[in-house]
C-alpha cells in the first residue's frame, strides 16, 4: 500500500515544534537523569516526535512533507540578533583575541574531518567521493552543505552521494543534540568549575524572570529591538550582496543585534530587565528553531547508511570529541568558559550552530551563564566556518575526485 504524504505547513511544524517542547519539559521533570546529563527538551521532546514519524512512515501509514523554511529562519534570526545585543563593548575587546584562536581551531578540525573521511574510507575500500560525504560537508557544515556540495560527487558518477550526505547531516544533528549537553556536564565536573556562590541561583533567577514577565513594556521593547536589529542585518546583507560578498543572514542579523546594544551601552538605555528580557526573547526562538528542526528530521534517511558508512560517522565523533577536549577545550583557557566553547564546538561541528546553543545554554542552566562562550560561538559556527569550511571542502573534492579517477 502507498503511503499517504501529508504535507505539514507552517502553523503544523510550529505546533509540532511547541508540543516537543513541552513533551521535552515533561520529562526532564519524570526523568531527572535527563537534567543532571543535560540533555534540552527541545531536543528530548523534538527526537521522540522524530522516532513516532518515523514508526509511521515504516509502518506504511504515511509519509511526511514539513514546509517551515520561512518561519524557521526568523525565529534563527531572531536568536542571532539575541546573541549579538547580549554583546557589550567589553565583551567584543575581550573575545577578538578567542575568535581568532577558535577560528583557527575550527578549520583545523574541518580538515581533520576530511582526512579521516578519506583514510578511514580508504582503509574499508569505500569510494573517496562517498567518504567525503560523512566528513566536514555534513558535519561541520550541516544539511545546506550537504545539499550543495553532493552534486558534485553526482556528476563525478557517485549517485548515491547525495543520499549519504543528507543521512549523514541527520546523524551528525542527532549525535550533537544528544552528547553536547553530558559532555559539557562531564568537563565541568573533572575540573572543578562548579562554583557553589554562582551555580544554580534559581531564587535570583526566578525574582528577575517575575520582574521582566510583569514589566510588559520590557517586554514589548525587547522584541521591538529584535526585529530591528533583524532589519538593521537585512540591510547589511543587501548592501554586502551589492559589494559581491555572501554573507549568510544570521550573521548579519547578529551584527544588527551588536550594533543595537552599542547604541544602548552610548546612551545608557542597558538595565538588567531589558537584557534579561532580551535574553529571553533570543531563548524561545532558539527553543522553536531547534524543535521545529529535530520534529521535521526524516530518521527513516539513516536506514541508507551502511556498516561501512556508520563506522565512518562514529570515527567522525570520535574525532571531534577528542579535538574539542585536548585541544578546543585547553588553547580556549581551559576554564568554565572554554569548556562551554568546546561544547559549542562539539556542536556545530556535528550537526550545526543552533545544536551548538542549546547545548550550551543547558548546561549553563545548570551550572551559569557563559557570555563569552555565546559570543564567540555564533561568530564562529555561524560565520568564520562557514567560509573556512567551503574553501576546505574545496580542495579535499578535489583530491578524492583524483582519487577516484585512478581507482
Amino acid at each position: 500500500m502507498e503511503r499517504m504524504v501529508i504535507e505539514f505547513g507552517m502553523f503544523e511544524t510550529l505546533f509540532l515544534g511547541v508540543i516537543g517542547i513541552y513533551l521535552g519539559d515533561f520529562l526532564r521533570k519524570k526523568f531527572p537523569v535527563l537534567v543532571k546529563y543535560c540533555l534540552p527538551s527541545a531536543v528530548v521532546g523534538g527526537t521522540l516526535i522524530s522516532i513516532i514519524t518515523m514508526i509511521l512512515y515504516y509502518a506504511g501509514i504515511m509519509e511526511p512533507n514539513f514546509d517551515f523554511k520561512l518561519v524557521n529562519t526568523l525565529f534563527y534570526c531572531l536568536f542571532f540578533a539575541a546573541s549579538g545585543a547580549a554583546a557589550s563593548l567589553a565583551l567584543l575587546k575581550q573575545g577578538g583575541k578567542l575568535v581568532v584562536i577558535f577560528a583557527v581551531l575550527a578549520a583545523v578540525l574541518a580538515a581533520c574531518q576530511n582526512a579521516v573521511a578519506l583514510g578511514v574510507g580508504g582503509l574499508m575500500g569505500v569510494n573517496p567521493l562517498i567518504s567525503m560525504m560523512t566528513g566536514s560537508i555534513p558535519m561541520t557544515g550541516g544539511h545546506g552543505n550537504a545539499a550543495s556540495f553532493a552534486p558534485i560527487a553526482v556528476e563525478a558518477g557517485q549517485t548515491a552521494a547525495m543520499e549519504v550526505a543528507i543521512a549523514s547531516a541527520t546523524f551528525g544533528l542527532i549525535a550533537g543534540s544528544l552528547i553536547g549537553g553530558p559532555y559539557g556536564n562531564f568537563i565541568v565536573k573533572k575540573f572543578g568549575f562548579e562554583d557553589p556562590e554562582l551555580d544554580n541561583q534559581e531564587n535570583t533567577l526566578v525574582d528577575t524572570a517575575k520582574t521582566v514577565l510583569m514589566n510588559k513594556k520590557t517586554m514589548i521593547s525587547s522584541v521591538n529591538m529584535m526585529v530591528l536589529a533583524c532589519g538593521i542585518g537585512q540591510l547589511i546583507f543587501l548592501g554586502l550582496q551589492k559589494g559581491g560578498a555572501n554573507i549568510p543572514i544570521h550573521v548579519c542579523c547578529m551584527l544588527g543585534g551588536i550594533l543595537v546594544r552599542v547604541f544602548l551601552d552610548k546612551t545608557g538605555r542597558v538595565t538588567d530587565s531589558l537584557l534579561e528580557a532580551i535574553d529571553t526573547v533570543g531563548d524561545f526562538s532558539l527553543a522553536l528553531f531547534v524543535s521545529m528542526s529535530i520534529v521535521s528530521m526524516k530518521l527513516w534517511q539513516l536506514a541508507d547508511l551502511g556498516p561501512q558508512l556508520i563506522v565512518l560517522l562514529l570515527a567522525q565523533v570520535v574525532l571531534v570529541l577528542v579535538f574539542t577536549y585536548f585541544l578546543t577545550f585547553r588553547l580556549l583557557g581551559k576554564n568554565y568558559d572554554s569548556a562551554v566553547m568546546a561544547v559549542g564546538h562539539l556542536g556545530f561541528s556535528t550537526g550545526a550552530v543552533p545544536v551548538s546553543m542549546t547545548t550550551m545554554k543547558t548546561v549553563c542552566d545548570k551550572y551559569r551563564f557563559s557570555k563569552l562562550a555565546f559570543f564567540v560561538v555564533p561568530v564562529i559556527g555561524g560565520f568564520i566556518s562557514n567560509i573556512s569550511n567551503a574553501l576546505i571542502i574545496t580542495k579535499f573534492l578535489d583530491i578524492a575526485i583524483k582519487m577516484n579517477a585512478g581507482m
